[in-house]
């Protein structure tokens, strides 16, 4: 069971950090040889193995901005600063090889904190075959966390973009919608007492699993054929969607700066979304019906889901469905420039609008809803 930290802020360090320790307790949990690594740390820079090209993602992870100590043990902390990163490269359809950690350490942090914050973050970059190959080291007033990932294409060229849905595609998810929403929720209300209640949703939101292989097999279910468009669903379908589709405008500019295979298809993209009940984790219903809120417009809203969401021809859907766990088909993408889900007309540009860092304001602490 996922269990609660640690050390009150203000109780004294049973074993103060130095800069010699810290880089000894990263030695014990991560390699120094890779097969992804040249060279790796200790040097000025590390240097990389690279027989193809290659993806890089970055994610900051920030005390009491995407975290809160009060309910993440620190190994919950170190895995989930990771998998955050490594489900963007799941999201392109990339093999996971290696990461760079840049850690600002308050000073309520001490030896044993710290190895339990690399026990989390080892064990996920071993399952995954990642080298850590550098980073950096610094005090900081609050936990700062800063990852860099990187990854190759499973096909030469085979990396996969939001661009290229079309109409008539298929829209998909793989992993559960709105469970990492319930799982803020609790936790925030009853804190460590909300595992017992809701194991589930606590998992979801302190150890999110990214889902790389789903997205390896995604890459290579396009290699013959036109590849699906996918992205990371983090923010939540109602924020993410329009993105996925090129309605926010990012994907367009982009497009039409880059001459990429989204310019022209991207404009006056609609969806047509059908995500039934059944399709729900039961975890979510159960919060749903405590707090007489709709489950499905929960699971639109969502917010750190960490699941994939995608788009492709409908004649990929079988054999996806087949070799994909946790492929869900929600709806359809369309011509007509609007958003429904189950026949009711959605504004993604209203309220509520998913998971948004910036929405509440600089100085305050900013959680999703």
């Amino acid at each position: 069971m996922l269990r609660v930290p640690v050390l009150p802020a203000d109780q004294p360090p049973s074993q103060p950090l130095s800069e010699d320790g810290i880089l000894a307790c990263l030695a014990r949990h991560f390699p120094q040889t890779h097969p992804s690594l040249l060279l790796g740390r200790g040097d000025d820079c590390a240097v990389l193995r690279a027989g193809r090209p290659l993806c890089v993602s970055s994610d900051l992870f920030l005390e009491d901005v995407h975290f809160r100590r009060s309910y993440f043990a620190a190994q919950d902390i170190g895995h989930k600063a990771l998998a955050v990163n490594i489900s963007d490269l799941a999201a392109c359809g990339a093999r996971p090889l290696a990461f760079t950690l840049n850690l600002g350490l308050p000073c309520w942090a001490d030896m044993a904190w710290l190895e339990r914050f690399f026990t989390g973050m080892a064990a996920l970059a071993t399952q995954q075959r990642m080298a850590l190959a550098g980073g950096d080291l610094s005090r900081c007033e609050r936990l700062h966390i800063s990852v860099t990932v990187w990854g190759e294409a499973a096909h030469p060229g085979g990396f996969l973009v939001r661009g290229g849905s079309m109409p008539g595609d298929s829209l998909f998810v793989v992993g559960s919608l709105g469970l990492a929403r319930v799982g803020l929720h609790v936790l925030e209300n009853d804190g460590s007492a909300a595992l017992a209640d809701w194991p589930a949703a606590c998992a979801a939101h302190l150890r999110p699993e990214p889902q790389v292989d789903a997205g390896l097999m995604l890459a290579r279910a396009g290699f013959n054929a036109r590849p699906p468009a996918l992205m990371d669903l983090s923010d939540g379908i109602m924020r993410d969607l329009p993105r996925l589709l090129g309605l926010s405008g990012e994907l367009r500019a982009g497009a039409e700066n880059a001459g990429t295979r989204a310019s022209a298809r991207t404009s006056g993209l609609g969806a047509a979304i059908l995500l039934p009940q059944g399709l729900l984790h039961a975890e979510v219903l159960r919060y749903a019906a405590m707090h007489g809120k709709n489950p499905v417009h929960e699971a639109l809203l969502g917010g750190e889901d960490y699941a994939l969401l995608g788009s492709c021809a409908p004649d990929m859907l079988p054999s996806l469905h087949a070799a994909i766990p946790g492929f869900m088909s929600i709806g359809t993408v369309t011509a007509g420039g609007g958003i429904t889900c189950n026949n009711e007309e959605l504004d993604p540009c209203g309220d509520p609008r998913g998971f948004d860092h910036f929405e509440q304001g600089c100085g305050r602490e900013n959680f999703s809803q």
